[in-house]
C-alpha cells in the first residue's frame, strides 16, 4: 500500500489546534500551543548538553517530561532511550551501557538506587524535577526541525529469547508512519481523549501519545495502582480511547465501571497477547456500543495486524489483516507464500520495519532479512519467528511462537535473563525458566531449580534475592525445587521434559 511522506517526529506538535488540549497532567493541562513551546524549550536544553546522534535516556513514571521527551529529543537531533520505570538497577545499567547514553533523566528515588559503575563515564544524571527549571535558566529554544526522517529517533529495549534486552532502532519515519497508520484505522479525531495507561517505554505505549497527537486529540497519562483507578479516570476525563493488554482487560472486566465512562468510550484496543473468547465476550457485554480492536505487533516492526471490529464477534481469535503501510506475508518452510490454512512464518515488510538492533549485527541478521520475492515493498523485512495461518478470507490466526519467550501480563520476558539472575544468587546450580499458561497473565513464570551443593533450603533466600534484583513483572509465580534435572542426549537440560512435567 502506498504511504505518505514521513516528517520529522517533532512536527507532530504542529498537528493540533493551538488552543485545543493536548496533554492532561495531574495539576494542569497543556494546549497544543503549550506543547510546542515546552517541546522547543526542552529540545533547546538537550541540544546544549549533547551532540547530534547522542542517546538521551529517561527512567521515570508518566508525566510532562516523559511525554515530551520523545518529541524534544527528536527535535534536538538526539536519540531517545525510554527505560521502563519498573526495571531495577541491573537492567537499567545494562541499557545505559549498551546505548552509550550521555544523559539520564529520572525520578530521584530511582536514581538513588544506582550504584558505582552503573552509569557510563561521562553520562550526566538529572532529577526530572530539575529539568524544566534548568531549561528555563538556559534560555535556549528550538523550533520545528528539518531532521531527515530516516535518521534514528529512538532505541526501545525489548527482551530477547537469548539473553539481555536488545535495543530496537526506530527512525523518525517508523514512528511518524506508525502514528498515521494507527490514527487512520482507529478513526481517531481531534475530539478524542486517550487514557495512556501503558508504559511509555513500549512501542505500543508510546504510540498512545503519537497517534493521538497526530489526530489533534488529548492524552491523559496515568500510572494506576488499581484497576478501579482506570475506570474512574475514564469517567473523569470523558475518555474515548483505551489501550491495554489482556491481563489488564481481565482485571477491568471485574471492575465496576461508572456509566459515564462506558458512554464516552468509542474504542478499546488490545495488543501484547491474544484475547480469549471469554474476554472478548465480556468486553462486548460491558461496552456494547464500543468498537473493539484486537491487534498483533512486535517492536521490530511496531504493529502488524488488526481485526476489524465488525468481525470480532464472528472471529474472536483472529489477528485480522495488515494495518495501513504494512505488508504481511505467511511464508512456508520452503520459502514460498503459504497456501490458505497452511502454517508458515509471519513476515512483515514495508516502512514500519525498524532499522535493526543497536550495535548488534549478529542478532540483527537473524531477524532482519531480505523480504520474500513475493513482497511488493521488497527491501528489508522482519521475520517474526511467529507461526500463523491465513484463512480463505485473508484473516490471520496465531499458531505459536518459534522461540521460548515468556509473555506474562503483556511483557515479553527472556528465560535466559531469569535464569542468569537465579544463578547469580549462588543458591542454585541449575535452573530452567518457563511460562505456564495462565488465564489472567497469559503465562505465569515458573522456575525449576536444583540447589547449589552447599544449600539445604534456599527457597526463602532465593525469593528474597530475586525480589531485590528483578522488577515485579519478572518475579516467578512458582519455584520448583528438584534433586536432579533431566538431560537430553546431548547432555543439556531437557527443557521439553521439564516443561511437560510442570504443564508449560
Amino acid at each position: 500500500m502506498p504511504y505518505p511522506t514521513p516528517f520529522p517526529l517533532d512536527q507532530l506538535t504542529e498537528r493540533g489546534d493551538a488552543q485545543a488540549v493536548a496533554l492532561v497532567l495531574r495539576d494542569r493541562t497543556l494546549t497544543y500551543a503549550d506543547l510546542r513551546a515546552r517541546v522547543g524549550l526542552l529540545a533547546g536544553w538537550l541540544a546544549q548538553r549533547a551532540q547530534k546522534g547522542a542517546r538521551v535516556a529517561s527512567w521515570a513514571a508518566k508525566g510532562e517530561l516523559t511525554c515530551l521527551l520523545p518529541l524534544a529529543a527528536a527535535r534536538a537531533g538526539l536519540i531517545h532511550v525510554p527505560i521502563n520505570p519498573l526495571l531495577k538497577r541491573a537492567q537499567v545499567a545494562h541499557i545505559l551501557g549498551d546505548s552509550g547514553a550521555v544523559t539520564l533523566v529520572g525520578t530521584k528515588a530511582r536514581l538513588a538506587t544506582l550504584e558505582a559503575g552503573d552509569v557510563p563515564e561521562g553520562c550526566e544524571v538529572f532529577d526530572e524535577n530539575d529539568v524544566f527549571a534548568l531549561a528555563d535558566a538556559g534560555g535556549a529554544t528550538l523550533g520545528p526541525s528539518t531532521q531527515d526522517p530516516q535518521e534514528l529517533a529512538a532505541i526501545l529495549y525489548t527482551s530477547g529469547s537469548t539473553g539481555k534486552p536488545k535495543g530496537v532502532m526506530l527512525s523518525h519515519a517508523n514512528m511518524w508512519l506508525g502514528a498515521v497508520s494507527v490514527a487512520s484505522y482507529l478513526g481517531m479525531a481531534s475530539d478524542d481523549v486517550t487514557l495512556a495507561v501503558l508504559p511509555l517505554s513500549f512501542d505500543y505505549g508510546q504510540n498512545q501519545l503519537l497517534s493521538t497527537w497526530y489526530a489533534g486529540g488529548a492524552v491523559v497519562p496515568l500510572d494506576y495502582l488499581f484497576p478501579k483507578d482506570v475506570a474512574k479516570a475514564c469517567a473523569k476525563h470523558g475518555v474515548t480511547t483505551l489501550a491495554a493488554v489482556p491481563p489488564l482487560w481481565v482485571q477491568l472486566t471485574e471492575t465496576e465501571w461508572p456509566q459515564e465512562a462506558i458512554a464516552s468510550m468509542r474504542r478499546l484496543t488490545n495488543s501484547g497477547g491474544a484475547l480469549t473468547v471469554e474476554l472478548v465476550r465480556n468486553l462486548r457485554t460491558m461496552f456494547p456500543e464500543t468498537k473493539l480492536f484486537p491487534m498483533y505487533g512486535l517492536t521490530e516492526a511496531f504493529r502488524s495486524t488488526y481485526l476489524d471490529p465488525e468481525l470480532v464477534d464472528a472471529h474472536p481469535t483472529s489477528m485480522g489483516k495488515a494495518i495501513p503501510f504494512a505488508e504481511i506475508l505467511v511464508i512456508d518452510d520452503a520459502g514460498e507464500v503459504a497456501a490458505p490454512d497452511t502454517e508458515g512464518e509471519l513476515v512483515h515488510c514495508g516502512p514500519l520495519v525498524a532499522q535493526g538492533y543497536w550495535q548488534d549485527p549478529e542478532r540483527t541478521a537473524e531477524r532482519f532479512k531480505p523480504a520474500p520475492v513475493a513482497s511488493t515493498y521488497r527491501g528489508t523485512a522482519v521475520w517474526s519467528g511467529d507461526r500463523v495461518k491465513r484463512d480463505e478470507d485473508g484473516l490471520l490466526y496465531f499458531v505459536g511462537r518459534r522461540d521460548a519467550m515468556i509473555k506474562s501480563a503483556g511483557n515479553r520476558i527472556s528465560p535466559q535473563e531469569l535464569e542468569s539472575a537465579a544463578l547469580a544468587t549462588g543458591l542454585v546450580a541449575e535452573v530452567v525458566a518457563l511460562g505456564v499458561p495462565d488465564e489472567r497473565l497469559g503465562h505465569a513464570i515458573h522456575l525449576v531449580v536444583r540447589a547449589a551443593n552447599n544449600i539445604d533450603d534456599g527457597g526463602p533466600a532465593l525469593e528474597k534475592a530475586l525480589k531485590k534484583d528483578l522488577p515485579n513483572f519478572m518475579q516467578p509465580h512458582a519455584i520448583h525445587w528438584r534433586d536432579t534435572l533431566p538431560l537430553n542426549p546431548n547432555g543439556k537440560l531437557d527443557r521439553t521434559a521439564i516443561a511437560r512435567e510442570i504443564g508449560a
